[in-house]
């Protein structure tokens, strides 16, 4: 909760990530996003985060920010936050002159900084991301290019910006590597075709015991080198078949995440459904489980009277046994005071007392 609004926040690796390879990670990103959309959900804004610390914003940054702009579009970077963070590793005046260069520089920023995004920093406390979110909050939440391609447009995967993008690079990384691997086979056939081998291999007689012995050592070398370009070129190949692999399973595994992603939806959506109705037959038994409570403090309260009245009829019990006991002492003792009275009286009429 921020100001009194819930707010949901969501976090997503970048293509730099070690972990995972980048058509993973945009898969990833776009199943969320196409998902959430498709439930009529949209983001208040988007934040990119760069390390003010970085000496550069080399290949990796570069490339990870092209395949950022791709995904929103540029009708979203009026909702988008480019946020540097790390400030404390680097002194003033160094950060602010990268942040001059990242603002300044059409390779960096400046373009989606002049379509409405904000360049802001952050520096490591709740307050200053506080701040940030609060930016926020009263955006028109807008639809995203990949959102908008998927889902509105019905294209694939790789038929949106940002799988263009991908594709592009992952082609380039394996034209790149079939030029290492074409560039390692022309060492290793002008290794195998050297003029000192061959000029070892004719020499006359008169010398063949030292030129069998150097062109043995050069023929191992050879065989050393030829192993390690075979090392190396089947690393090449392996890489090759990887990025192949990626750029085709790139379409095939989103679409199958897609629709297990949509299953789980409607299974949670089934079970929300289902929690509703319990609530609502709830709600409706609701009446009669207050007619029974009241019932039941009728109840308890008759129960509280019966008691009262029980104690109360004790308490008259005790108080009539006292009255009883009392009033038999004082007939005891008017008895008592009559047996007495009676004596006198017999006194005063004897005739001692005439005498007397």
């Amino acid at each position: 909760m921020l100001d009194g609004r819930s707010v949901t926040l969501i976090d997503t690796p970048g293509f730099d990530d070690a972990t995972k390879s980048n058509t993973e990670i945009l898969r990833m990103i776009a199943l969320f996003l196409t998902e959430t959309y498709q439930h009529g959900k949209k983001l208040a804004g988007v934040v990119y985060i760069h390390r003010i610390s970085d000496f550069r914003m080399g290949g990796f940054s570069t490339r990870n920010f092209r395949m950022f702009r791709e995904i929103c579009g540029d009708s979203t970077f009026k909702n988008v936050i480019i946020l540097t963070n790390m400030w404390g590793e680097v002194s003033k005046s160094v950060g602010e002159a990268r942040e001059r260069e990242l603002a300044s520089d059409d390779l960096f920023f400046k373009p989606v900084l002049e379509k409405g995004a904000q360049m802001l920093r952050h520096d490591h406390t709740l307050e200053s991301a506080q701040a940030i979110v609060k930016r926020l909050l009263d955006n028109n939440p807008l639809v995203l290019q990949i959102q908008r391609e998927i889902v509105d447009e019905k294209k694939d995967i790789l038929q949106t910006a940002a799988g263009t993008e991908l594709n592009k690079e992952l082609l380039a990384e394996k034209e790149r590597h079939e030029q290492e691997l074409r560039d390692l086979q022309d060492e290793w056939q002008g290794t195998s075709a050297s003029p000192t081998t061959s000029l070892l291999l004719s020499s006359d007689s008169d010398m063949h015991t030292p030129f069998n012995t150097t062109s043995a050592a050069m023929n191992a070398k050879d065989e050393e080198t030829r192993r390690e370009i075979e090392a190396e070129a089947k690393k090449l190949q392996k890489e090759m078949s990887r990025i192949e692999a990626e750029s085709k399973n790139l379409a095939n595994n989103f679409q199958k995440e897609k629709a297990d992603l949509e299953q789980r939806l409607k299974d949670m959506d089934a079970e929300a459904k289902q929690e509703q109705r319990r609530m609502q037959e709830q709600e409706q038994l609701l009446p009669e489980m207050e007619r029974q409570r009241k019932i039941m403090m009728k109840m308890m309260d008759l129960q509280d009277q019966w008691k009262a009245a029980v104690s109360t009829k004790a308490e008259l019990e005790e108080a009539r046994r006292e009255i009883d006991a009392k009033a038999t002492k004082l007939q005891n003792d008017m008895n008592r005071m009559e047996v007495e009275y009676k004596k006198l009286a017999n006194s005063l009429q004897s005739p001692s007392w005439e005498q007397g």
